[in-house]
């Protein structure tokens, strides 16, 4: 019998890959800590319920920015265009909770806008009308604004090895540039921009820092303090499984 070493490297890195995924679901049949009876009875819902808000309205906010900024420096030429392309990637250099941080520090009551807004127009009641980003909205926001990168990588790429045939496609189809853009161009990208959501919903599940600063309970909230606070690594595992459940459901029905 021929050895294949090329079958043998596979599965082998194969089986490194699902030995945390096995964990996981191995976990339900691990006896838990009563943290289990007191969480399930009380917050999980909780969990669940903002974990999947976040994911949602970050997905939603990725989409646009990332599929956005994409179309403008692929189709249009304006001053700067060249330097945008390549600054836009620098959105992965930020941490989600620095953005958080610093949406805070420039929106809260006497923060940096505030400053700005009094060296202009003088002493004021500006706190007023100067908008609030924390909660939910603020999570969003900061997650997005970090992660639509993975959007917008892969989109630009697609939209630069297919859009000039495409375009003289739609335009031989006697199509608009917008229509032939809705049409034509956007399907034919459709896989990397599904493909850049799916590294965006991990990252954004995943994340602590962020929704920790803004106090939104989810489900890496739950993880962490079932397994740091409580000593509970199995009811840990039990939530992680939570997690695969969303993503898998949301990508794959």
């Amino acid at each position: 019998m021929k050895f294949n070493s090329w079958y043998l490297s596979s599965f082998l890195v194969s089986f490194v890959v699902a030995i945390p995924i096995l964990t996981v679901f191995a976990s339900f049949f691990q006896e838990t800590t009563n943290y289990f009876d007191i969480l399930k009875n009380t917050f999980l819902i909780e969990y669940i319920y903002n974990s999947l808000i976040l994911l949602l309205g970050v997905l939603v906010l990725t989409l646009f920015l990332g599929v956005g900024s994409a179309y403008v420096v692929s189709f249009y030429d304006f001053l700067g265009v060249k330097f945008f392309k390549w600054a836009l990637i620098l959105s992965f250099a930020v941490p989600a909770y620095i953005y958080a941080y610093s949406l805070t520090a420039f929106f809260e009551n006497f923060g940096t806008l505030y400053s700005i807004l009094k060296s202009l127009f003088g002493p004021g009641e500006y706190n007023q009308s100067i908008p609030k980003f924390d909660g939910m909205l603020g999570a969003i926001l900061s997650i997005s604004f970090s992660l639509f990168g993975y959007v917008y990588v892969l989109t630009r790429a697609s939209f630069h090895y297919q859009s000039q045939n495409l375009i003289e496609l739609g335009q031989n189809l006697g199509f608009s540039k917008y229509k032939s853009f809705f049409k034509i161009i956007l399907p034919s990208a459709r896989p990397a921009i599904v493909a850049g959501l799916a590294l965006v919903a991990m990252e954004t599940l995943s994340d602590f820092g962020a929704v920790s600063f803004f106090g939104i309970a989810t489900l890496t909230t739950g993880i962490y303090d079932s397994w740091i606070s409580f000593d509970d690594l199995a009811f840990a595992n039990q939530l992680s499984f939570f997690f695969a459940i969303i993503y898998i459901r949301t990508f794959f029905y």
